[in-house]
């Protein structure tokens, strides 16, 4: 919250800190946000807590404050996340999860695709996520957020896309946990090939590049 109010260019009106909050709290903000935001935003979702794999059913689960260890009911299917994700009319919506199992999100696992200009990456759609793990168990003490955290704050560009994010922090990822961070498209909820681009405070109007 501090690193992007204080960093870039996210007025904190405009951003909603839930803290060990329930199930009904966060459905309940995803599903407020359907109202709040149009479609020439940008949504930033940041999810840090415990994860949940179900083998048999094939889906992943986020496991908010009053999640019971036996029953699911008040678990959040990733299901239910990408509904909403499809739900929100967004420019860009970026996902950002730091969780066990958080790569079920991806329903295919994208590609590293080629360098575009920021400008072309923002006129096109796009729903990406970065996540802290694939089918992995990730620990409570939490490498990729302390990578994550320090990548925003030494960046010195005045624009940063989301896979040039992740890019710069996978390997130190990847070399200091046993995890290994995932960054791709969630499938069939509107991206269109752009990205989510982080704007360094000072910087608001994307059609300043051109």
């Amino acid at each position: 919250y501090n690193t992007l109010t204080k960093d870039y260019n996210f007025d904190p009106e405009n951003v909603t800190l839930l803290l060990n909050e329930t199930k009904e709290k966060i459905i309940g903000t995803l599903h407020e946000m359907r109202s709040k935001v149009g479609p020439n935003d940008n949504l930033l979702i940041f999810y840090a807590g415990h994860g949940y794999w179900d083998e048999g059913m094939q889906v992943g689960y986020w496991l908010p404050r009053n999640a019971a260890k036996n029953n699911p009911v008040n678990w959040i299917p990733n299901t239910d996340l990408t509904n909403y994700l499809g739900a929100i009319k967004t420019k860009h919506t970026l996902l950002i999860a730091d969780a066990c199992f958080s790569g079920g999100i991806f329903k295919t696992r994208a590609a590293f695709s080629a360098t575009y200009a920021i400008e072309m990456l923002y006129q096109n759609n796009s729903r990406k996520a970065i996540t802290s793990g694939y089918m992995t168990v990730v620990p409570d003490k939490s490498v990729f957020f302390q990578y994550l955290i320090k990548n925003l704050k030494e960046n010195e560009n005045d624009y940063l896309s989301a896979e040039e994010l992740f890019s710069k922090m996978r390997m130190a990822v990847i070399n200091n946990s046993e995890n290994v961070p995932q960054f791709g498209t969630i499938q069939n909820v509107g991206d269109e090939g752009g990205d989510f681009i982080f704007i360094n405070d000072g910087y608001w109007n994307i059609d300043e590049i051109r």
